[in-house]
């Protein structure tokens, strides 16, 4: 049997798929011939990384690739460059919201805190 490929996605939202080489019982985790995926709409685009060691906390899921399904996908693959244009342009529309979001708030008299702020608790 070929060695399967793993997705695993973090804490902070990033994916990373590759060989699972290593984990053990807290979750850490030791990925080999690793890339970043990054989706944006219906695009995407990897990222080489290597060997990649993460630590359990930080895995949310890890979960096996089926080989077969994932040359199915309706996802288009796009350049390292272009999907880190898309994604720059997809996070400022993001703020761009959340400003909006914020000031109609304010002028209503309430507010949000600051997700800087929670951890403080």
């Amino acid at each position: 049997k070929l060695a399967e490929k793993h997705l695993v996605l973090l804490r902070d939202g990033r994916t990373l798929i590759g060989f699972l080489r290593s984990i053990d019982q807290f979750a850490n985790l030791v990925l080999h011939h690793t890339v970043e995926r990054i989706h944006v709409g219906k695009k995407y685009g990897d990222i080489p990384r290597g060997i990649f060691v993460v630590r359990g906390e930080n895995v949310v899921l890890l979960g096996e690739i089926d080989q077969e399904k994932e040359n199915e996908t309706p996802l288009q693959q796009v350049s390292i460059e272009e999907i880190l244009e898309e994604q720059r342009g997809e996070q400022q529309a993001k703020q761009e919201a959340e400003k909006v979001k914020i000031q109609a708030l304010k002028e209503r008299g309430l507010s949000i805190p600051r997700a800087d702020t929670l951890d403080e608790y």
